[in-house]
């Protein structure tokens, strides 16, 4: 499925899942995180479909639900005792905190999970190609390379498999000797790329202050629109968090802030800020189903 918001100017995405991922980190409020996690499973299955679907179902729920179950087991803090296991204290804090800390850390995965989708590599030297280009080139390199290795690993796979050299043949002993051999080879590969590279960007001049770039994004007034929203939207919650309109502590006490008029526009802020994607892509396809129907 097409995704509108990949479409906007690179600051716009970067500043998008820097705003919503550095909130979630910080801001550990019941509220906050259950948009947070809503909105990163939201648009996370947007951009992957079914694929995202079955990620969430086999492999976020579960963790979810195991990370709420350890913190308790080694977290005895807490002013309501619900129960002693082996003579510790089973606190509802703890259980509390636990899982508020297992939707921080699962929101933050689902997060990264699209903002892999859609900062590709080109986007992030754009942004950082200036300022810092050795770094950012490693970054950019860095997130290509896992692919990569993927793809070029089952093709060393396949065809060492086809000499009867591969990990599923022969005894115990064959297949870790040639295991070793398919790493010894992927780690060649490797450096040779590595190499390939390194003259080949150098050969380019990359990284000399006169040197020049070409660059297909245009800050155009779509994306100021956008990100004048963003920066209200940031700014009323920062503002918020600032002077304790909304707080959150679960140690040694629960103590979460009365909803009142204010806390109620925060809270719609980060809404609006966290689903800021998918509402863009439906409105896209209104736009687009509506100028089908003219035609």
């Amino acid at each position: 499925m097409r995704d509108a918001f990949s479409q906007f100017h690179p600051f716009i995405n970067f500043g998008f899942f820097v705003s919503v991922i550095g909130i979630s980190m910080f801001i550990m409020h019941p509220v906050f995180l259950g948009i947070s996690l809503l909105g990163a499973i939201t648009y996370s299955i947007y951009l992957n479909g079914k694929r995202a679907l079955r990620f969430n179902i086999f492999m976020v729920v579960p963790a979810l639900l195991l990370m709420a179950i350890i913190n308790p087991t080694f977290n005895h803090r807490g002013e309501t005792i619900l129960l002693y296991v082996n003579d510790n204290p089973l606190t509802l804090e703890s259980i509390i905190y636990g899982v508020v800390t297992a939707a921080m850390l699962v929101a933050m995965i689902l997060w990264f999970s699209c903002y892999n989708s859609v900062m590709t590599s080109d986007k992030f030297i754009y942004i950082f190609g200036r300022v810092i280009p050795s770094l950012s080139l490693l970054f950019s390199m860095v997130l290509r390379f896992v692919p990569r290795f993927k793809a070029q690993i089952k093709v060393i796979s396949h065809a060492q498999k086809c000499i009867g050299r591969d990990i599923s043949q022969g005894s115990i002993w064959k297949r870790a000797k040639n295991g070793l051999l398919i790493l010894s080879i992927m780690v060649t590969w490797v450096l040779e790329n590595s190499i390939d590279t390194a003259d080949s960007m150098k050969a380019r001049g990359y990284g000399l202050r006169r040197r020049t770039a070409f660059s297909i994004f245009r800050l155009t007034k779509r994306d100021q629109v956008v990100g004048a929203l963003m920066s209200v939207m940031v700014i009323d919650i920062v503002v918020g968090f600032g002077i304790n309109m909304i707080y959150s502590m679960y140690i040694p006490r629960i103590l979460i802030n009365e909803t009142n008029l204010g806390s109620v526009l925060v809270y719609c802020s980060y809404f609006f800020l966290c689903f800021m994607p998918v509402i863009l892509n439906i409105w896209e396809d209104i736009k687009w189903s509506y100028l089908r129907s003219r035609m």
